[in-house]
């Protein structure tokens, strides 16, 4: 028995087989045909027939997705992608591939998968960060995603930056509207646009972290603000829902010295005698999104 997972991203669009075993025996990749609804619609069928055709066998089908699926209406909320908004995204595929198809958001999608099979696996509680482009979290409570009235739980990053000091308000302005989201201090550009506010200088996260850990002082600075933003951010995360682990996934997941340090420092900021919780790297990496759409569906 196979279950297939897709993982739609705003450049590119995945699709597996995954075995009953974990293995990925089929995987297909193509890019998205951004800004064209009905491309992407197409597109996602084009890659589960194709998978099905190699697989030899018809599949369930989970789609990991930016945004959400409204409850209220039907449609797609909150994507970044912002061609999929307002869109009946879960009616059209389900009737292109003549299946029910189960839709989650791409964090609670890398959440499933790290706690199902990956880095918090047998863990009761499990929060999943994707800081990459974008900051995003997802919620797993005894292997099940939370979802929510709202179909918002997680949404982490769209909270104002806990404990501000004084210059980190008002903060910078985010595409949902507001200043001083959690999201433009921790994602990838905000680390970029952090360090070149302080230095000038635009380098990539990579490069950064390369030249804090080769003792750059000025990008050794970049990082410290850094840790201790996420420690304020996850503490309250650990307040509010007090996991087992929490996974970090997306391209600042790399930086392993995030492992040590950001638990030393949110020790100060939790409402705890001491703090449990564990903060982990995926076991999966950049497959998580695309496993845990395959576990939306059950064996």
């Amino acid at each position: 028995m196979y279950r297939i997972g897709v993982d739609l991203g705003g450049t590119k669009i995945e699709a597996i087989a995954l075995a009953a075993d974990g293995s990925i025996p089929v995987r297909r990749r193509i890019s998205t045909p951004r800004d064209d609804y009905r491309g992407t619609v197409a597109a996602i069928a084009s890659l589960v027939t194709a998978v099905e055709q190699e697989i030899g066998q018809r599949a369930t089908v989970g789609v990991g997705m930016p945004g959400a699926i409204s409850p209220a209406t039907g449609l797609v909320k909150n994507a970044n992608s912002t061609w999929l908004i307002g869109q009946p995204l879960s009616q059209d595929l389900s009737a292109c591939l003549g299946r029910p198809v189960r839709f989650a958001n791409d964090a609670n999608c890398f959440a499933l998968s790290e706690a199902s099979d990956g880095a918090a696996a047998g863990a009761e509680c499990v929060f999943g960060v994707i800081v990459g482009t974008g900051t995003g979290g997802g919620i797993v409570v005894k292997g099940q995603p939370l979802t929510g009235p709202n179909a918002i739980a997680g949404e982490w990053g769209h909270n104002s930056l806990p404990r501000p000091r004084a210059d980190e308000v008002p903060g910078p302005s985010c595409y949902c509207g507001h200043h001083g989201c959690i999201e433009t201090f921790l994602s990838g550009p905000g680390i970029q646009r952090d360090h070149h506010a302080a230095t000038g200088l635009r380098l990539e996260p990579a490069e950064i972290a390369r030249l804090a850990d080769e003792g750059d002082a000025a990008a050794g600075a970049t990082l410290a603000r850094y840790e201790d933003r996420m420690a304020r951010a996850l503490a309250s995360v650990i307040n509010v829902l007090d996991p087992d682990v929490i996974v970090l996934g997306g391209g600042m997941s790399n930086v392993s010295r995030l492992y040590q340090n950001v638990p030393a420092i949110w020790a100060r900021y939790v409402f705890s005698d001491r703090v449990d919780t564990r903060l982990l790297p995926p076991r999966h990496g950049d497959s998580s999104g695309v496993r845990g759409a395959a576990w939306l569906w059950p064996a």
